[in-house]
């Protein structure tokens, strides 16, 4: 059996976490790596776990996650799963567990679905590679939230080391029988 891994990223960090998680399953277990936002149909007899990454923008995830979520609820609830959220506010330590970040603590009390184990990461700023609104924007959220301002800089905030202990927690979830 394999693990499937769907990510929703707008600017690629979040696709760069689940690539990650899933080299760090190889060996462990065969994976496959896939856009949420291209995924209509799923063959989830092939999966016997599935886990889910999901970038914030402007507080909120993409439509489609919370729609494949209800959509595949009971295949979700039959396979081990996990569930993690890419965001800017996570860069702050205390703002980095599903309890302490109020993006993923929502989507968990909204969803019919209740993954086995969910992490929080933080993502990366790149406003060189912004359109111009987005840059705006993004600024101006960080000032407000003390963040970085410089237009020109990248900054990647993503602890890597976290990562891969969550791909190590979600390789050690038990199966679960359907």
């Amino acid at each position: 059996m394999k693990a499937l891994i769907l990510f929703s990223s707008r600017d690629g960090q979040t696709q760069l976490i689940a690539s990650s998680i899933a080299k760090e399953l190889e060996g462990k277990q065969a994976c496959d790596v896939l856009n949420i936002l291209d995924t209509t149909n799923v063959e989830w007899t092939q999966y016997d776990r599935v886990l889910i990454g999901a970038s914030i923008r402007y507080g909120h995830f993409h439509p489609a996650v919370a729609e494949f979520v209800k959509r595949h609820q009971r295949e979700l609830q039959q396979r081990s799963s996990g569930f993690f959220s890419v965001n800017l506010t996570a860069r702050k330590p205390e703002k980095r567990s599903p309890e302490t970040n109020a993006y993923t603590a929502k989507f968990l009390n909204q969803s019919p679905w209740q993954p086995d184990c969910c992490a929080v990461f933080a993502g990366a700023l790149r406003y060189p590679r912004y359109r111009w609104f987005d840059r705006i924007m993004i600024q101006l959220i960080m000032r407000m939230t003390g963040g970085e301002t410089d237009s020109s800089k990248e900054v990647e905030y993503t602890d890597w080391q976290q990562v891969t202990r969550f791909a190590q927690e979600f390789a050690r979830l038990p199966g679960k029988t359907s």
